[in-house]
């Protein structure tokens, strides 16, 4: 620590200043790439520290900001000249690792580009029906799935209740019905009685835990109500799994993702079967 020599932190007092000298001032002082900071011989400019603080932030945040980077830096300086002195040359030795890293680095952008040149992306329905057939082994719910609607009200509407009751019923009137009131009264609604939706993310709706949520259901319906809130959350429920393999059609997504991955290691490894080919055909690569 004798080599910690970090006495230059008039950037607070510089950025600081904003207040004073109006919020273009510090773009003054960059031009100009003062020295704001100091380790030992390393220097730190007053161009790089604002290279790190957003538009628009206020003087006390710029000068937070600006400080967070400047300990950030300092600390690194810090452990790298105390690991100079304390490791030996050996220890310091870091050059194989740099040279595995290197190729590692190479070889990733290169099977990116590759992938991105050559990759089709289409996945089409009988495709994903066809993977799903075969695999339905990864597609075990996790949690209950919900086809539901959904309503966040405030207690003092007239005829809330009226509201909450047309959820539940499937004639296109009542229906109609529900949506005008909704789209008049309700605080926030939705309806999703035609897709699945994992019981998590409606319990996020409710503000608890998908079984606090579950708990609470009665008859096809849930409905959270506390006293220090004013408004009503409910949700109809029109179906539940709660577990065994899960839908097709909740599964897209997840099948779509496994088909392209599949696509990918496929093309990695060819990629890398044919790399060794032509090394070989070519007389680059030998084994002994």
């Amino acid at each position: 620590m004798r080599n910690l020599h970090i006495i230059k932190i008039g950037v607070a007092l510089l950025l600081a200043g904003q207040a004073l000298c109006g919020c273009n001032s510090i773009q003054s002082f960059i031009h100009d790439d003062k020295v704001v900071a100091r380790v030992g011989r390393h220097k730190l400019y007053l161009s790089k520290v604002s290279e790190y603080i957003p538009e628009g932030v206020s003087p006390a945040d710029s000068t937070n900001l600006a400080l967070q980077y400047i300990n950030s830096w300092a600390t690194d300086i810090i452990f790298s000249d105390m690991a100079q002195t304390q490791l030996s040359k050996a220890e310091r030795d870091v050059s194989s690792e740099l040279e595995a890293y290197r190729r590692d680095l190479l070889r990733f952008r290169y099977e990116q580009r590759f992938v991105s040149d050559r990759l089709d992306t289409l996945v089409t329905e009988s495709q994903m029906q066809d993977f799903y057939d075969k695999h339905k082994n990864l597609f075990t719910l996790e949690r209950p799935i919900m086809k539901v609607r959904y309503l966040d009200i405030y207690k003092n509407v007239e005829g809330k209740d009226h509201i909450i009751r047309l959820m539940s019923s499937s004639k296109p009137k009542d229906l109609d019905e529900f949506y005008r009131l909704a789209d008049k009264h309700a605080i926030r609604y939705f309806d999703k009685t035609d897709e699945w939706i994992d019981a998590a993310v409606l319990a996020r709706e409710f503000g608890i835990d998908y079984g606090q949520m579950l708990a609470k259901m009665s008859q096809s319906y849930i409905v959270f109500e506390s006293g220090d809130v004013s408004d009503i959350k409910a949700a109809y429920v029109r179906e539940i799994r709660r577990s065994g393999t899960a839908p097709f059609d909740f599964c897209t997504d997840r099948i779509r993702e496994y088909i392209l991955s599949g696509r990918k290691h496929d093309l990695l490894i060819a990629l890398e079967q044919s790399l060794l080919k032509g090394a070989s055909d070519d007389g680059q690569f030998v084994i002994y």
